[in-house]
């Protein structure tokens, strides 16, 4: 009888090399489906915040194994070590070249939880070395290589599944069917919204890039730039060459259960209302914005965010609210409530066990749960719950929504490829400038 390896070997397919970052990857399709009895072997790339939900759900699934972790930062490297040896019982592989975990033929499926403008092109190599794909939202930085990565699932066929773990919630299941059978009516409307207080983050120094760093590898696909004190290790998020901002960050979540529960795809028209209001420092983005959506059918979807200063009246930090002509539904990830045309509540259902909602991490039960999906589609060729075909129109509207802030103006879209119509400023952002020899291609 063969080992797991002979299995795959006889059931790969050869091909061309394609070249990515200087460096030659084979472009190997193994056999999709891995098998009910195969454990999957997982390697997580960027393990200082998110991916501690990700070790921890593939830890608690007996069909997963992690055999790697990968980070450009070796002081992450050891505190993610001793944090793994504490919950998990023992210390995977270490490695911080991720593109020696993609030649490894034993690895199957890699989790990624890098700096946004790395989600794509580290995807992609993936696809070309024969992984699986587990990506964090956003799945792109921008939408060229949203429309990029679609196409490299399409063509090395295999399993991508994004990080909006809300689609694997089971009261967000059960009230999606409800609203299908017409609980609330004919749906019109989702209202999403996220609160926070992020203070400032200054004006970065220039300084020596620290020893325990690889600066060029973090940096990857994005145009050189000097280091400063104030990018690594969570600020990134708020500078374009290597963030999205916070309707990526965090309204790709609630916008996409909004587009989830609406039955709707792309847009007709965006439009973006909002600023930088609070500290003189180096963000880059808007710190509060609003944005609207319209669909066909008379649908609209509206996001709401408040990166710094707390939304008043009081509410949760964060979640999505669905009106209908007969009722509303309010989802989050840890439960849905049903009300009347008069604000009544009718019914409340949550989730057996809680996830987190505001902080960095986002540990939670749904963690395990999308995680598991994930891997049941790479043994058993379930249906996953966020395959990636999907995701990317989410977090393309998350794209359109920062196209229009800085159009100023409502955005036409073409709703077959999300285009902007009739608008050429606006569409040079469509893709970004890459540093030479990373620019990923098919």
């Amino acid at each position: 009888m063969g080992t797991r390896r002979d299995f795959i070997k006889k059931t790969a397919i050869g091909g061309t090399g394609i070249s990515l970052g200087g460096v030659l990857m084979p472009s190997m399709i193994n056999a999709n489906i891995l098998g009910a009895n195969e454990q999957v072997n997982c390697a997580v790339i960027g393990v200082r915040s998110r991916a501690k939900a990700h070790i921890l759900a593939i830890h608690a699934n007996p069909n997963a194994r992690l055999i790697y972790n990968c980070d450009v930062d070796d002081l992450i490297i050891e505190a993610n070590n001793a944090w793994c040896q504490e919950k998990i019982g023992y210390v995977p592989k270490v490695e911080k070249d991720f593109r020696k975990i993609l030649e490894d033929k034993d690895v199957d499926a890699v989790f990624i939880a890098t700096p946004e403008h790395w989600h794509a092109p580290m995807a992609i190599m993936a696809l070309q070395a024969g992984k699986h794909v587990y990506v964090e939202k956003p799945c792109s930085h921008n939408p060229h290589e949203n429309d990029l990565l679609v196409a490299a699932q399409k063509k090395y066929n295999k399993k991508v599944q994004m990080g909006n773990q809300q689609r694997s919630a089971e009261t967000s299941k059960s009230a999606i069917k409800e609203i299908r059978e017409g609980i609330i009516g004919e749906v019109y409307k989702g209202e999403a919204y996220y609160s926070n207080n992020r203070g400032s983050i200054g004006k970065g120094n220039s300084i020596d890039v620290p020893k325990t760093l690889d600066w060029d590898l973090w940096q990857g696909p994005a145009p050189r730039e000097n280091y400063r004190d104030n990018i690594h290790p969570y600020n990134w998020h708020w500078f374009r060459n290597w963030g999205t901002g916070e309707v990526h960050n965090n309204g790709t979540h609630e916008i996409d259960v909004c587009r989830w529960a609406l039955g709707v795809d792309l847009p007709k028209t965006v439009t973006s209302f909002g600023g930088k209001y609070t500290y003189d420092d180096d963000w880059e983005f808007v710190d509060n914005q609003q944005l609207t959506f319209a669909f066909d059918d008379n649908k609209f979807i509206t996001w709401n965010g408040h990166s710094r200063g707390i939304m008043k009246p009081d509410r949760p930090g964060r979640g999505a609210t669905i009106y209908g002509s007969k009722g509303s539904m309010e989802l989050s990830r840890n439960f849905y409530k049903l009300y009347d045309l008069q604000g009544n509540p009718i019914k409340f259902e949550f989730e057996r066990s809680q996830s987190a909602t505001l902080d960095t991490q986002g540990i939670g039960a749904l963690d395990l749960s999308h995680v598991s999906n994930f891997i049941d589609a790479i043994r058993m060729d379930v249906v996953m719950n966020s395959p990636i075909a999907d995701a990317s129109i989410s977090t393309m509207l998350c794209h359109l929504g920062n196209m229009a802030q800085d159009a100023g103006q409502t955005l036409e879209i073409d709703t077959k490829t999300g285009k902007v119509l009739n608008n050429d400023a606006a569409m040079a952002n469509w893709k970004r400038e890459y540093e030479k020899g990373w620019e990923p291609k098919l």
